[in-house]
């Protein structure tokens, strides 16, 4: 037996290798976005996105101040991606402008650069994202979780055919303040 042929247990295994061929061929394209895997250039964009108070204002952190911080992120992003591609960077013209889709089993998130909102782009992105969930996973359903004062992503997740599963109180304090949650549901077709 030679050591590190796929199929003969050593470091390469054929499921691996094959999760590394998924993981390149995984891009998705709509009319204005590339949804494709995260890459260690996209640093210095994401870290715009997650150091941004306008855009982490309803995240479960806070704005990363330091670029260690995204870089850590980023490097969990990569990993994650190259097992399972759920979670895509949005590009827009050669530059990451937002992230989203599965972060979790059967849970979708996303965030999206300010000088990029409102202007139907994460619609586009999530709809996308969630027709390559449905054929790619065994999801029952996809949940989502926001903050009740977040009006964008409730519309956003309403639009997507999300439907309101229940609320809860003081689910996440960030920065010594509590947040609430809206919990959104949307059924496998």
């Amino acid at each position: 037996m030679q050591k590190g042929r796929p199929g003969n247990g050593g470091p390469f295994s054929l499921r691996q290798a094959v999760s590394k061929l998924a993981c390149r061929m995984t891009t998705l394209i709509t009319a204005r976005l590339t949804l494709r895997s995260p890459r260690p250039g996209d640093l210095d964009d994401l870290h715009a996105i997650y150091g941004d108070g306008r855009a982490m204002r309803y995240w479960s952190s806070l704005p990363h101040g330091e670029l260690d911080t995204t870089r850590a992120m980023l490097d969990t992003m990569i990993a994650a991606f190259a097992d399972q591609p759920t979670y895509f960077i949005w590009d827009h013209s050669g530059r990451a402008i937002g992230a989203g889709g599965m972060h979790a089993p059967w849970e979708v998130g996303f965030i999206l650069h300010p000088d990029h909102w409102r202007k139907g782009l994460a619609r586009e992105a999530m709809s996308a994202i969630i027709l390559h969930l449905w054929a790619t996973t065994r999801a029952p359903a996809l949940t989502a979780d926001t903050d009740p004062r977040n009006a964008a992503s409730i519309g956003l997740l309403a639009a997507l055919g999300f439907v309101e599963a229940g609320r809860a109180r003081n689910t996440f304090v960030v920065g010594g303040e509590w947040s609430d949650s809206i919990y959104f549901a949307l059924a496998r077709p």
